[in-house]
């Protein structure tokens, strides 16, 4: 008999440290009128903490929401594109910190797709019976590794995490239809180069972040209409099917235009943007965690997501929640907070950056 991936546990982490976008203009050419209009975002967090630490959070809190023990998940997966390191990865971190000896543990990279192509497989892992309890997890230190010099994507992205627990179930909810793609013709449109690129080693302090907005939002859109209309077409569900849209949380003004596509209203389509940014991996599961716990979720609501990000990988999928919309225990455990704000963070790399770049030029 087929199983499905019921969410049975969500959870967030968010780093206590704000960076308003009147903080930014302090440092960098900008103002709250140019970054609101042109993204919807006022504000944004800075971590003091890595990424697996957020992860932690993110995680024990959607174990609470589930009331499972850590020993009783069999498979963790982590999105991200920040981890603390690269070998090992972020979501062996997430294991020993949790005690969970039984779980299998990898990372997956597809940047801002990360978490719908972690809960596609997943899904499909479940499906198969390879696996029971899987624990999903998106997070992000995107602050580290920006070009704080660069106003057009350093006003873009936050940090933080956000999970979700998935069990198998012989109801028919969870992740009902998805398709994952991929546009790598445009691939270098969204780039950041740590100076691991053989072929142009000239490593000197500089993330070398390449964002090309205007072509990241033409193909976004496109990609993200694609994905969401082949959805339709394996469930046969229309717009109007749909009870909730919960999207990537990258630009307020593509978040706008798959409301109007889905027909999905405005109170019904969740938007944070405005307090976190772009956190990239982590954005689909906090929103989720959000929904819920503002009941903006309901018993049996059917969901969309759609995401893309760098790659330019791409996806959409349809959600149908169970019956329960209330955490089994208290989820909203915190990180405690740091001696450092946000600008004693950021303000220090972007003079650094400066600095590196001045260095490059002479």
């Amino acid at each position: 008999m087929t199983k499905y991936a019921e969410i049975t546990g969500w959870g967030k982490c968010l780093p206590p440290a704000v960076m308003t976008n009147d903080d930014l203009a302090t440092f960098l050419e900008t103002s709250d009128e140019w970054i609101v209009s042109r993204t919807g975002i006022s504000e944004r967090r800075v971590s003091h903490v890595g990424t697996s630490e957020l992860a932690t959070v993110a995680a024990r809190n959607a174990l609470a929401a589930a009331d499972l023990d850590p020993n009783e998940i069999d498979l963790i997966i982590v999105g991200t594109c920040t981890a603390d390191e690269i070998i090992p990865n972020v979501a062996s971190a997430v294991q020993q910190r949790l005690g969970a000896k039984n779980a299998a543990a990898f990372d997956l990279n597809a940047a801002c797709s990360s978490f719908l192509y972690a809960m596609h497989f997943a899904t499909q892992s479940i499906r198969t019976g390879a696996h029971s309890k899987v624990l999903l997890i998106g997070a992000e230190c995107l602050t580290r590794i920006l070009d704080w010099t660069k106003r057009e994507s350093a006003v873009l992205f936050g940090d933080g995490a956000g999970a979700m627990v998935l069990e198998a179930s012989d109801n028919e909810v969870g992740l009902l239809a998805s398709h994952v793609s991929c546009d790598a013709d445009a691939r270098d449109v969204l780039s950041l180069d740590f100076g691991l690129n053989f072929d142009r080693f000239n490593f000197d302090g500089i993330m070398q972040f390449d964002f090309v907005g205007q072509e990241i939002f033409k193909r976004a859109v496109k990609g993200m209409s694609a994905a969401v209309e082949n959805v339709f077409e394996q469930t046969g569900m229309t717009t109007e099917d749909i009870d909730a849209l919960i999207p990537h949380q990258a630009n307020k003004r593509l978040i706008d235009f798959l409301g109007k596509m889905c027909k999905v209203p405005s109170e019904k389509t969740v938007i944070n943007i405005q307090k976190y940014g772009n956190t990239s991996s982590a954005t689909l599961p906090i929103a989720f965690a959000e929904a819920a716990d503002n009941g903006i979720i309901k018993p049996g609501d059917s969901i969309m997501s759609a995401v893309f990000g760098g790659g330019l990988t791409c996806g959409a999928g349809l959600i149908k929640w169970g019956e329960r919309v209330t955490p089994k225990k208290p989820n909203q455990m915190e990180l405690p907070a740091g001696d450092k704000t946000a600008l004693d963070i950021i303000v220090p790399m972007h003079e650094a950056t400066a600095k590196a770049w001045k260095k490059r030029q002479q």
